[in-house]
């Protein structure tokens, strides 16, 4: 079994999983559109362009997403997607990377059980657990 975070977005999914095909360094691996969907003539002229679903490899795992109609658009609460960082130059990388234009809740800093753990909410809306794995 594999458990791969599924996420939502209000109108900006495409622009979401461009950085953090930069940010994690993974692959798009599949991409359509509402106009490129089996629907597309259901579809309203201004959703067309917009993320029906999108999948982004990370080394073994996937990171999936999609666009949600304004109507049932809700924003994430009461989870956080994890990174396991390999070292604390990864953490802070990719901490500072999903940071940018974002919200930190706790800043990247050394804890009793990691060398480096923090928490943010990205530009985007979703919010992240970034925790270092080993002691550098």
């Amino acid at each position: 079994m594999q458990i791969d975070p599924y996420l939502n977005f209000n109108g900006n999914c495409e622009e979401a999983f461009k950085a953090y095909e930069k940010i994690f360094a993974g692959k798009i691996e599949f991409k359509m559109t509402h106009a490129e969907s089996p629907m597309a003539a259901q579809t309203a002229p201004e959703w067309r362009d917009k993320i029906m679903h999108i999948s982004l490899r990370v080394g073994d795992r996937l990171l999936l997403g999609a666009d949600t109609p304004p109507q049932y658009h809700q924003k994430p609460q009461g989870l956080a997607i994890c990174i396991s960082a390999k070292d604390v130059a990864e953490a802070e990388r990719v901490f500072n990377a999903l940071a940018e234009k974002g919200q930190v809740n706790m800043p990247l800093a050394e804890t009793f059980w990691s060398p480096r753990f923090g928490m943010l909410i990205d530009r985007f809306g979703i919010p992240w657990m970034v925790n270092t794995n080993q002691a550098s």
